[in-house]
C-alpha cells in the first residue's frame, strides 16, 4: 500500500503541456491542469484547452484529455481525426514527446512531461528532434514539410535556446565563417599554384607529346621508308658521283665511317627535395593518362613510368682511350629545354636517364659519360665506357679551312628514321610483325642487323671566321656533334647548326676550339 502510494505521488508531481509546433500558436506551450479537459480547435486553427463542464468552448470540440497516472489520456470527439505519432487512433495514454495532430490538417504539438522543480526550457536536441519528428510525421508534401522544418528549427535556436548557446553559436559563426574565407584563399592559391604548375609543366609535357607522336608505329614503317627513300636514293647517288670524282674523298668517307658514333638518351627531372622522380600518371590498369589537349600527365607520385625526354644525336672518337667529341647541346640537352627553368622554380632538375653510344660494325651499345663542357662554345667531350679493342679515331686538322675548300659532313641526320631508310624490306618486315618499337629497342635492332652506319654528304666551305665555319653540306638534326672533314680525312670544325633561311647553310665549330677542350679535359 505504502508504495502504491509513493508511485502515486510520483506521478501526480509531472506536470504536462503541449507545445505547439505549427498553426498560429507555433513556438508557444499550453501548461495542462485538471482532471479532464477539453480541446477546441477555432477557425484560425489555434487550439484551445478548457476544463470540461466548464465555460462552452470556442470552435469545434475535437478531443478529450484525461489525466491518468500522471500522464493524459487523448480521445477523440465527434469522429474529428486525432493522429498520434503519425497514427490514426481512438484513444491513448500520452507518452512524454508524443507528437499529436489535431485533425486532418494539423496542427501539430508535443505532448511534454516535467518533473515539477525541473528546468523547462528546450535543449538544441530537443529542438532538432522536433524539427525531424515534424518532418517526418506530418502528412504535408515532402518540400512544405522539410521547409517548414528547417525554418522551424532555425526559429527555436533563436528563440528558445540560452543566451550563452546563442553567443556560443555566433562566435562559432563568426570562427567558421573566418576558417572558410581563409579556405577560400587558401583554394584559390593552390588552385593558382596548381594552373602555374601546368602552366610551367606545360612545355615538357608538349615536348613529351611531340616525341610520341613521332615515336614510330607499326603502321608508320612503309611510310618512313617512301619518306626518306628518296633522300638516301638521291643520297646514294650523291656518293656515287663523289666516289667517281674523288677516289680520295671516297677513301675518307670509308676510314672515318667507323669513328662516327650514334649517341642515344634520354633525361628526366627529380624533386631535389625528396628526390622522386617526375613520372607519367597511370590508371589502375598502369595505363598513361593524357589531357583532353593529348598531352600526358604528369606526377611526382605513385608508379608510373619515369617521363622521359628521348634525344639523338652524333660524336665522333678522338683519342684510342674512347674519347668523344660531340655539340655542347648534344650531351647536356636540358640546357635548351624551354621547361627546365619554370621546373626549377618549382623545386627540379633536370637529371640524365640513360645515355648510350653505337658504333657501327659494334653490335653491343656502350654507356657514354660527360667529361667536359666547353664554356665559350658549342662543345663537349665524351668518354665511351665499356669498349674493347681499337677503336679507329680522327684526327683534328692544325690548318684552318679556306673558302671554297671541300667539306665531307658525316653523322646521323634525323636519328633512327634515316638508318630504317637504309634497311630493306625482310626488316621492316620483323619491326612489323613485331610488338617492341620502343626508342631503345628499335636501335638494338637496327645494331644487332649491322644498320647502324652514318651518311656522309658533300659541300664547299662559304665563309670561316675566328668562332665559325659555315659550308653548304647537307645535314639536318640528329646530325648536330657530327665531324666535318676536309680532303685529306681531318677534322676541321664539328657540326653544330643549320641555317635554313640561307639555302640550307650549316654552322661548324673550328677544330681549334675542339682542341683547347681536349687539352682543358686532359684528355691525349
Amino acid at each position: 500500500m505504502g508504495k502504491k502510494t509513493a508511485d502515486t505521488a510520483t506521478r501526480m508531481a509531472m506536470i504536462a503541456s503541449l507545445e505547439h509546433l505549427t498553426g498560429s500558436a507555433r513556438g508557444t506551450a499550453t501548461w495542462l491542469s485538471g482532471a479532464a479537459l477539453d480541446v477546441s480547435l477555432s477557425e484560425d486553427r489555434l487550439v484551445r484547452i478548457t476544463e470540461s463542464g466548464g465555460e462552452q468552448p470556442e470552435g469545434d470540440l475535437i478531443a478529450r484529455l484525461h489525466r491518468s497516472e500522471g500522464t493524459y489520456e487523448i480521445e477523440p470527439r465527434d469522429a474529428h481525426a486525432i493522429w498520434v505519432n503519425g497514427e490514426r487512433i481512438s484513444a491513448k495514454r500520452l507518452e512524454h514527446r508524443d507528437l499529436i495532430e489535431f485533425g486532418d490538417t494539423g496542427p501539430l504539438s508535443r505532448f511534454r512531461l516535467y518533473q515539477e522543480g525541473s528546468p523547462v526550457g528546450k535543449s538544441v536536441a530537443d529542438i532538432v528532434s522536433d524539427c525531424i519528428d515534424y518532418a517526418r510525421v506530418s502528412r504535408k508534401p515532402f518540400g512544405v514539410r522539410f521547409s517548414r522544418a528547417l525554418r522551424d528549427m532555425f526559429r527555436g535556436f533563436a528563440r528558445q535556446t540560452t543566451v550563452l548557446f546563442r553567443l556560443s553559436v555566433i562566435a562559432a559563426i563568426i570562427v567558421l565563417a573566418a576558417t572558410t574565407f581563409h579556405q577560400s584563399r587558401s583554394t584559390v592559391r593552390l588552385q593558382q599554384q596548381v594552373e602555374s604548375d601546368a602552366v610551367r609543366l606545360e612545355s615538357f609535357a608538349s615536348a613529351l607529346a611531340r616525341a610520341r607522336q613521332e615515336a614510330l608505329q607499326p603502321g608508320d614503317l612503309n611510310a618512313v621508308r617512301q619518306e626518306l627513300g628518296h633522300r638516301l636514293t638521291a643520297a646514294t647517288e650523291r656518293l656515287a658521283v663523289l666516289e667517281e670524282r674523288s677516289d680520295a674523298s671516297a677513301r675518307v668517307i670509308a676510314s672515318a665511317m667507323q669513328s662516327i658514333v650514334f649517341l642515344q638518351g634520354a633525361y628526366g627531372f627529380r624533386e631535389t627535395a625528396t628526390n622522386r622522380m617526375l613520372r607519367h600518371a597511370v590508371d589502375d590498369e598502369g595505363r598513361s593518362l593524357f589531357s583532353p589537349r593529348g598531352q600526358p600527365m604528369l606526377t611526382l607520385e605513385g608508379d608510373g613510368p619515369v617521363a622521359e625526354r628521348q634525344f639523338t644525336g652524333t660524336g665522333f672518337v678522338v683519342t684510342a682511350t674512347g674519347a668523344l667529341l660531340t655539340n655542347r647541346h648534344v650531351a647536356l640537352p636540358w640546357e635548351f629545354d624551354a621547361s627546365v627553368e619554370a621546373l626549377g622554380e618549382q623545386g627540379m632538375e633536370p637529371v640524365s636517364i640513360k645515355f648510350i653510344g653505337y658504333l657501327p660494325n659494334i653490335r653491343e651499345p656502350f654507356p657514354v659519360r660527360l667529361l667536359k663542357a666547353s664554356d665559350d662554345a658549342d662543345l663537349a667531350v665524351l668518354q665511351c665506357q665499356g669498349v674493347t679493342g681499337d677503336i679507329p679515331r680522327l684526327r683534328l686538322s692544325d690548318t684552318p679551312p679556306k673558302p671554297g675548300d671541300e667539306a665531307i659532313v658525316m653523322g646521323y641526320p634525323t636519328g633512327l628514321r634515316s638508318m630504317l631508310a637504309q634497311t630493306g624490306d625482310a626488316f621492316i618486315e620483323k619491326l612489323q610483325n613485331g610488338d617492341d618499337l620502343d626508342f631503345w629497342a628499335v636501335a638494338a635492332r637496327l645494331s644487332g642487323e649491322q644498320f647502324i652506319q652514318p651518311l656522309a654528304s658533300r659541300g664547299i666551305i662559304g665563309q670561316v671566321t675566328r668562332a665559325t665555319v659555315v659550308y653548304d653540306a647537307e645535314t639536318t638534326y640528329g646530325g648536330s656533334g657530327g665531324p666535318v672533314l676536309d680532303i685529306n680525312g681531318e677534322v676541321i670544325a664539328v657540326n653544330a647548326a643549320i641555317i635554313p633561311e640561307y639555302g640550307g647553310s650549316n654552322l661548324g665549330v673550328p677544330a681549334e676550339y675542339a682542341r683547347r677542350l681536349l687539352e682543358d679535359a686532359d684528355v691525349r
